[in-house]
C-alpha cells in the first residue's frame, strides 16, 4: 500500500478526478476497493494524487503538455529521456511505463533493453546518444551540463526542442521521486540496501583487528 491514504470514488468531489476515475477504472468501479488499470498497474498513483484535486489537475495537465500538437520534440527522443529519468531515479514505475511507450512508438526491444547501459551500447545513433547524455546531466547530474553537450544537441535541435526536452525530462524525474517516496504503483517495495547478516560466530572486534585477514 502507498504510505498516504487513497481517495475512494464515494469521496471524490472534483469533476476532473471523477472523469479520470471513469476513464481509467470504468464508471462503476471504486479503484481503492478494486484496483488495477489496463496497463497492469495498481492505479494508486491516481487515488493518492486525488488527495489534493488541484494538484491532481496540475499533474494531469502536465501529461498533456508533452503530447500537445505544438511540441516540436521527436516523441522517440522525448521518451528516451523520460525512460532514462525513471531508471536513473530508481523508479520502476516511471521506467516500466515509458519502456511500454517506447515500444508503442516502434522502438526495438534491443534499444529499450540497453537504456540502463546506454554508454557502452552500440545500438543508438549519434542523436540518441546525445539525448541520453543530456538526460543523465538533468537527472543524475541535477542539471550540471557541460556546454559541449549543448553544442552537440544544437547540431540537430533548436532552442525549442532543447527547452521542451529539459522540461519534460525533469518533470518525469520529479514524478519518479514522488512515486518512490510515497511507494505508489511499482515503487511500493522495500529498499534493497539492507545489512546482510554476518555468519554465525562472527566477532566484530576481530573484523576490525589489523591482523584480520579479509
Amino acid at each position: 500500500m502507498p504510505v498516504l491514504k487513497q481517495i475512494p470514488r464515494a469521496e471524490v468531489t472534483s469533476e476532473v478526478v471523477k472523469a479520470y476515475y471513469d476513464r481509467l477504472f470504468g464508471p462503476d468501479r471504486d479503484p481503492v476497493a478494486s484496483p488495477g488499470t489496463a496497463t497492469g498497474t495498481p492505479g494508486d498513483w491516481w487515488t493518492v494524487f486525488a488527495i489534493a484535486p488541484d494538484i491532481f489537475k496540475h499533474a494531469v495537465d502536465g501529461f498533456a503538455v508533452y503530447r500537445h500538437p505544438d511540441r516540436k520534440l521527436d516523441p522517440v527522443l522525448r521518451e528516451l529521456g523520460q525512460t532514462r529519468a525513471g531508471w536513473v531515479k530508481g523508479s520502476q514505475f516511471v521506467y516500466s511505463q515509458h519502456c511500454k511507450s517506447l515500444r508503442g512508438l516502434g522502438v526495438s526491444d534491443e534499444k529499450i533493453a540497453a537504456i540502463p547501459h546506454w554508454q557502452v551500447s552500440e545500438v543508438y545513433n549519434d542523436q540518441e546518444r546525445a539525448v541520453l547524455a543530456y538526460a543523465d546531466c538533468l537527472t543524475s547530474g541535477d542539471g550540471r551540463t557541460p556546454l559541449e553537450v549543448f553544442e552537440k544537441l544544437r547540431t540537430f535541435w533548436g532552442d525549442e526542442e532543447i527547452f521542451e526536452f529539459t522540461y519534460i525530462t525533469t518533470l518525469y524525474a520529479m514524478h519518479a521521486v514522488i512515486t518512490r517516496a510515497l511507494r505508489m504503483e511499482y515503487d511500493n517495495r522495500e529498499d534493497p540496501i539492507v545489512e546482510v547478516a554476518a555468519p554465525e560466530g562472527f566477532n566484530a572486534s576481530d573484523f576490525l583487528s589489523p591482523n584480520r585477514t579479509r
